[in-house]
């Protein structure tokens, strides 16, 4: 294990009080992301998280906490519980890239956008694309495939939005470009993780062929209004 490797325990909090502190709304021992950034929260020391889910509710209609089970305000929904691996890698993947792999910036927020949410819609947000850096693949002037970078902190940053156009499937571009994106974190000092629903086995298996590891099961609870 890595120095410093705690804070993946409690990732959505690590980052809101590490690089992505800016982007928080605080309600002390309870936090989340603001809503057009991520729909995530996370609380501390068996914190009762009532008041933060109810104030919170009023700016946002769905949205997780991850981690143990939150307490609900009074005539809230039970949450929906999901489960999510954790995975890691600590060495620089070896795998041969050859499709040309862009970086994205704003021009492509709109292309990035469109495709991200034929997958993603609930975890995409209007900028979660500036939490960090973005990839993609185009073929015949289409973006097909993007790969990106969320949370944050000190020592690690999480892959996320692994992303292929459905007719582009099987052509080996997520392979390619996860291996790009985590190469660029571990040249940029840190160490790459991501989450992957448990029940995803395609992707899954993508990822330990690439040498991610599972380092612990992620609970997320879905909270609707």
């Amino acid at each position: 294990m890595k120095t410093n490797e705690y804070a993946l325990d409690n990732p959505v909090w690590s980052s809101l009080t590490d690089v992505h502190f800016d982007y928080c709304i605080n309600y002390g021992n309870v936090k989340f992301y603001q809503t057009d950034y991520a729909p995530f929260g996370a609380f501390i020391n068996n914190q009762d998280t009532s008041y933060a889910i109810e104030k919170y509710s009023q700016l946002t209609k769905d949205f997780f906490i991850v981690g143990d089970q939150p307490k609900m305000p009074i005539n809230f929904n039970p949450p929906k519980r999901y489960v999510g691996l954790q995975m890691i890698i600590y060495n620089k993947i070896n795998y041969l890239i050859t499709e040309n792999i862009i970086a994205l910036n704003e021009s492509h927020s709109n292309e990035l956008k469109a495709l991200v949410k034929l997958v993603y819609p609930e975890f995409y947000k209007e900028k979660t694309n500036t939490l960090g850096r973005y990839y993609g693949i185009y073929k015949n002037g289409k973006l097909v495939a993007v790969t990106g970078e969320r949370m944050q902190t000190t020592h690690f940053i999480e892959i996320s939005a692994v992303v292929t156009h459905p007719d582009y499937l099987g052509l080996g571009y997520a392979k390619q470009l996860v291996a790009h994106t985590a190469n660029n974190i571990f040249d940029s000092g840190k160490t790459p993780f991501l989450h992957v629903d448990e029940t995803n086995l395609g992707p899954i298996n993508l990822y330990k062929k690439l040498g991610f590891t599972t380092r612990r099961k992620m609970q997320y609870w879905k909270i609707s209004l």
